[in-house]
Order: C-alpha cells, then sequence, then structure tokens
C-alpha cells in the first residue's frame, strides 16, 4: 500500500466512511514491494502476526541485503533468516547489524526480544547430532516471542536421561521433539505429555535412515495422540508452529 492510499484510507476512517474492521481488511490486502528479483511481503505481519521470514540458501549475500533494507523501510525492524550460510553472514554483516547463530544457521536482525507469552516450549532432541535442527526451532520460537527450554541428548537409548526431566515436560505449553535414526523419541514424549507434540525428523542416521525418511514414517506413524509432524529438519517449522499455539491460547 503506498502513502497516498494509506492516507486516504486513514482519512476515510476518521470520518467515518468506513469501520475500523474494513480499514484493517485494505490494510491486510495491501500488496506486496516489487524489487525485480523478489516482491516481499511488507504486511504478513499485519495478517499472520509474524513478519515474512527470509529463506537464506539459493540467495546471494546481495539480495539479502536488499530484501532486509525492504523489511526495514516498510517497518519491520527485526527480521528472521533461515538457512544462512557462514560466508553470506559475513557479507551481510558489513552492510547490516546481524546477529549470527552458526548452529542453527540462523541471522537475525533487530535482535530477540524477551518473551511476550505465557507459554513455554520445551525442544528436546533423541542426540547430540540434532542440536542444529533444534536451535533453529529454539532460536525461531524465540524470536517470535516465546520462552524456550532446551532438553538436549535425551533419546531412547538412555532413556532414563529423559525421565530425570519429568516435570520440565509436564509443565510445557508445546514441546518440539527433534530427532534422527529411528525417531522414537516424539512417541515417548507424546505418551508423557498433555500439550501438543511436535515431531521433527531429522537426516540423522546410518544407511537405512534414508536420510531421515526411516524417522518422518515413525513419527507419522506414531500411537501417541497430540503428535504433528512437520518436514525432515525443518526446526524453523516445528519453531513458528509452536509460537502460534502459544500466541493463540494467549
Amino acid at each position: 500500500m503506498e502513502q497516498r492510499e494509506l492516507t486516504e484510507l486513514l482519512c476515510s476512517l476518521s470520518k467515518n466512511e468506513i469501520s475500523v474492521e474494513q480499514a484493517l481488511l485494505r490494510i491486510k490486502q495491501s500488496p506486496y514491494e516489487d524489487i525485480g528479483f523478489a516482491k516481499v511481503d511488507t504486511h504478513r505481519g499485519i495478517r499472520q502476526g509474524a513478519g515474512e521470514v527470509i529463506y537464506g540458501e539459493g540467495k546471494t549475500a546481495e539480495q539479502i541485503i536488499k530484501i532486509i533494507s525492504t523489511m526495514q523501510l516498510s517497518g519491520q525492524s527485526r527480521v528472521l533468516i533461515t538457512r544462512l550460510d557462514s560466508e553470506k553472514a559475513e557479507l551481510i554483516k558489513a552492510q547490516t547489524e546481524l546477529e549470527y547463530h552458526k548452529a542453527a544457521r540462523i541471522g537475525i536482525t533487530g535482535g530477540i526480544k524477551e518473551p511476550v507469552y505465557k507459554g513455554k516450549i520445551l525442544v528436546a532432541t533423541g542426540g547430540t547430532s540434532d542440536i542444529p535442527v533444534a536451535e533453529e526451532a529454539a532460536l525461531t520460537a524465540e524470536f517470535l516471542g516465546s520462552r524456550v527450554v532446551r532438553l538436549y541428548d535425551v533419546g531412547v537409548a538412555g532413556i532414563h536421561r529423559l525421565m530425570n526431566s519429568l516435570d520440565e515436560i509436564m509443565s510445557a505449553g508445546v514441546i518440539i521433539a527433534v530427532a534422527g535414526m529411528e525417531g522414537a523419541l516424539a512417541s515417548v514424549i507424546g505418551g508423557l505429555a498433555d500439550c501438543p507434540v511436535i515431531a521433527v525428523p531429522t537426516s540423522v542416521g546410518y544407511g537405512a535412515s534414508f536420510g531421515g525418511i526411516s524417522a518422518l514414517l515413525a513419527m507419522l506413524n506414531s500411537c501417541a495422540s497430540g503428535v504433528s509432524v512437520v518436514n525432515i529438519d525443518n526446526g524453523f517449522g516445528a519453531g513458528y508452529q509452536a509460537s502460534m499455539i502459544n500466541r493463540v491460547r494467549d
């Protein structure tokens, strides 16, 4: 929405020619900013409660910098970039303020705000090798305003480690269970928790794990109620969904 259109809309609202609801709907339906190689959705935060996120893989550092600049000019002071490698991160840092988390391959401009939602999100992993995906989920949820507790390396091969954290599991508002191999962690947690469990299969495992497909199928066939599943290695999707659940509850 151009400045002229927005001014006219606000004038109509001030004259009671349209209602607040009608004005908000017009703003929500506003278009994007076309910058040639990308069409930046500048009003996504109004429609969905969170601004557009940049998927860094496949984009050049110059493209990412331009998208960030467009978002900032439209009023989005905080930007999340996923799947960002360290080489691009260094180039972006030279042009704009960027907080880079190497393990999760996440870049953040504008910082992580203090939690605004009451519910606690618990992020658990089967093993240490699952932590990069788990960190992508945890940082995404934190960026979106949720309080996150991390519970790493509590897989079923040593299930007593998980049982020592039952208080954390049973007090969580949402749980993200991240696991590769056979993906059993999600079913175990699903049988213990009274909250939604979001399962994230990872590509961790030997040959017959088929790059995470074995864990994906195991999680999809979980006999524990309340378990949903996102795509392989999709920590971002899990963190976003968990934060949405927190927001709706609030």
